[in-house]
């Protein structure tokens, strides 16, 4: 990393489970973490984004901690950088701000420890930390992600054929993942994990055909989390009727929640944001798209 230049690095929100893709599906939105580093005599955070003030502004800061932790694995010294970071991504919201975390502090030090990581390899280390590949893989990759991760092994296919539009209902409060895992049960019954799992499979291959009505009616049939995650997020079943009767196909948790995604066909998500304005005027409503490019790292040179 040369002194003057500046390492930009943009990382996608992610929605994961798109109901009974649990821990295993995910799709790239389109808001956005950035980081602009460059090369310091110490670790400094410049938060460009309110919600970021809370946190530490040197290497206690969760990406650097990223960062360190990944030059470490690598054997590399890491260069102390400014960063200035911003984030259009809610935290604690289900809309993976964590993740996207994660990612930027791979990249971070990918780029100015001249790692040349693969995009494989950062995706295992992006797994492992994350704990499951949902959330970090579309970030990484982009568009929607079916992965698998167990002990030290990572699967994942990408696909970039999804067209369609998603508005994102956020309410205005926090739902903290380690509580909305506390209501997940521990053990489900054979017969019920063979139905949950079938209604997976049937959502992927919807999704895949370009069938979105039938991948709307599995988001429904949900058997993992979402019936157990309502009491937290009591607005979800008002929506998914609302939504449904004004033009979405399909209705889902985004995540651990409590925001939720309602998924339209191309065109259509103007009109469905102005009718769920008037569904609960106490959250915020966002038309995204869905990204197809994952992390983003450009140098730019500062030298005149």
């Amino acid at each position: 990393m040369n002194e003057g230049d500046m390492l930009v690095i943009r990382v996608p929100a992610s929605s994961a489970n798109l109901g009974p893709g649990f821990d295993s599906v995910g799709l790239a939105l389109n808001k956005y973490l950035t980081l602009e580093a460059e090369k310091s005599d110490h670790w400094e955070i410049i938060p460009e984004s309110e919600e970021l003030k809370v946190f530490p502004a040197d290497e206690n800061n969760y990406i650097v901690k990223v960062a360190l932790l990944t030059a470490k694995r690598y054997e590399t010294a890491l260069p102390p950088c400014r960063v200035r970071v911003r984030s259009e991504i809610p935290l604690a919201r289900g809309l993976g701000s964590s993740a996207a975390a994660i990612i930027a502090g791979i990249e971070l030090a990918d780029a100015a420890g001249e790692l040349y990581l693969t995009r494989e390899e950062k995706f295992k280390l992006a797994a492992e930390i994350e704990g499951h590949p949902d959330n970090v893989g579309p970030s990484l990759y982009g568009g929607l992600l079916i992965g698998t991760q167990e002990n030290d092994e990572v699967h994942a296919i990408s696909y970039y054929g999804l067209d369609f539009e998603v508005v994102a209902a956020i309410p205005r409060h926090e739902l903290l993942t380690k509580d909305a895992r506390n209501v997940l049960p521990k053990e489900m019954p054979f017969s019920k994990a063979v139905r949950a799992g079938s209604v997976g499979n049937v959502l992927i291959a919807a999704l895949l055909s370009g069938d979105y009505r039938l991948a709307g009616k599995m988001m429904q049939k949900d058997l993992y989390h979402q019936p157990y995650r309502r009491n937290l997020v009591p607005f979800l079943e008002d929506l998914e009727k609302f939504a449904l009767a004004n033009g979405a196909f399909g209705v889902a948790l985004s995540g651990a929640g409590p925001t939720a995604i309602c998924c339209c066909e191309k065109g259509t998500g103007k009109q469905l944001l102005q009718k769920l304005m008037s569904f609960d005027p106490g959250m915020d409503y966002h038309l995204l798209q869905i990204d197809q490019q994952g992390s983003v790292v450009e140098w730019k040179s500062r030298v005149k």
